[in-house]
């Protein structure tokens, strides 16, 4: 908090580095505080307070992290990381040290259970695999991820999900809101996803293949992910291999909200 002063107090923005460890919990709650009570829910511009960690974060990282404040972890981090996020950034990536010894992020863990449960807006960016109940409850955040464990999107109802690798079973459970977008080449995908109140579609518009290939790109950006950015590359093919998973009554709500604009605007 004393560091972030600057940005507190005028609106500076300032940039610094830290160490943490798994002792290190609910990091970023207190600034998050700190914000809402001088800013209210509007927050700080994005980016405002940047903090870059090296080691392995504890539980609920970012918990309830405040629009402004982007925190960057070279490491792994723990169950609940993004814990209802309310408008701030998240990024977990490997070491290049780490990589460079054969680590292979896409196939291993580097974010605990129960992350981004409940989050309500903001951004996160993990370079590799999420555990158990991914996004449980998110109504309006963005996350990326390069795969999941089972349950994810469970009771989801806003907000984007793309996951750039395979999920486990049960996916998206009481999914009542939001958009889901799995990279599915293989064609497993649907046995693995609950089907009670989802649909599986392509992307089917040049809109929604530009949306996803920038929340892709600012994965990429965030993480440095080579899984990204070679569906990046070649992104007129690979946009076909994502599977769309859209709630019936997310859907029926966007149509005629559509049908209404319509008829307003004739």
């Amino acid at each position: 908090i004393e560091k972030a002063m600057p940005s507190l107090e005028t609106g500076t923005p300032v940039e610094f580095d830290e160490e943490i460890n798994n002792l290190n919990r609910t990091c970023g709650t207190m600034l998050s505080y700190q914000i809402s009570k001088r800013y209210g829910k509007e927050g700080l511009p994005d980016d405002t307070i940047k903090i870059n960690f090296k080691g392995h974060a504890g539980q609920s990282f970012g918990f309830t992290l405040a629009k402004g404040v982007t925190m960057m972890v070279e490491g792994d981090a723990n169950d609940y990381t993004g814990k209802g996020l309310s408008g701030g950034k998240i990024a977990v990536f490997p070491s290049q040290e780490v990589v460079n010894d054969g680590f292979v992020p896409e196939d291993n863990v580097i974010v605990g259970n129960v992350c981004l449960y409940g989050a309500t807006s903001g951004k996160a960016f993990f370079r590799g695999k999420a555990g158990e109940r991914f996004c449980v409850r998110n109504s309006g955040a963005l996350a990326v991820v390069e795969g999941t464990g089972d349950h994810c999107a469970e009771y989801m109802t806003g907000g984007n999900l793309v996951v750039l690798g395979e999920t486990g079973r049960n996916f998206g459970a009481g999914m009542s809101g939001g958009i889901a977008y799995v990279y599915d080449p293989n064609g497993k995908f649907p046995e693995r996803c609950n089907m009670g109140l989802v649909s599986l579609e392509e992307i089917d518009s040049d809109e929604e293949k530009e949306k996803v290939y920038g929340f892709i790109q600012e994965h990429v950006q965030m993480t440095g992910s080579p899984v990204g950015q070679r569906m990046l590359d070649n992104w007129d093919f690979e946009f076909k291999n994502f599977v769309k998973v859209f709630p019936h009554d997310y859907k029926r709500v966007l149509m005629e909200r559509a049908a209404k604009n319509k008829e307003v605007a004739a």
